[in-house]
């Protein structure tokens, strides 16, 4: 629902460690990437990504895109957002691009200019589709067989 906040959800999650923090005036051009979580007070004019959770603060501001297990906005996001969880927008927050997320929260009083597409629970990662076409291309012995009998019905051998 949109406006409201579930706090016993939020309660819920476990809290993560930030390895990754952008002070309020400061300003970092180019692409960042971290393997935990990154807040973010300053500026960045690049694209960010996190193997963890993305928090930006109300006086962050980001022109490039945002990839992230799960991404806090209250600040302003020029870019496209890929939030592998949960997306947050507070009240304070604006996003002028594309979201994609499993989960959207949208606080009232918040700005989104945007598409938005929402994914299932269990998203094809590169790897887990990369096995998915190698299981497929490889046939069973069943297959196998079937092929070899239609091949001698046929007068090949």
């Amino acid at each position: 629902m949109l406006g409201k906040r579930n706090t016993a959800s939020a309660n819920n999650e476990a809290p993560s460690k930030v390895g990754t923090i952008l002070g309020v005036g400061a300003v970092f051009d180019g692409d960042l990437f971290a393997p935990e979580t990154i807040r973010v007070d300053g500026t960045i004019n690049g694209n960010c990504n996190c193997n963890q959770n993305f928090i930006l603060g109300t006086e962050g501001v980001i022109k490039g895109n945002i990839s992230a297990q799960n991404v806090t906005i209250s600040g302003k996001v020029d870019g496209d957002i890929n939030a592998r969880g949960k997306l947050e927008l507070f009240s304070t927050g604006k996003i002028r691009g594309n979201i994609t997320a499993r989960s959207l929260v949208i606080d009232e009083d918040a700005y989104f200019d945007g598409k938005c597409v929402m994914t299932s629970q269990q998203q094809d990662t590169p790897a887990r589709a990369a096995a998915k076409t190698l299981m497929e291309s490889i046939s069973s012995p069943e297959d196998s067989e079937k092929e070899n009998n239609k091949d001698n019905k046929n007068g090949k051998k």
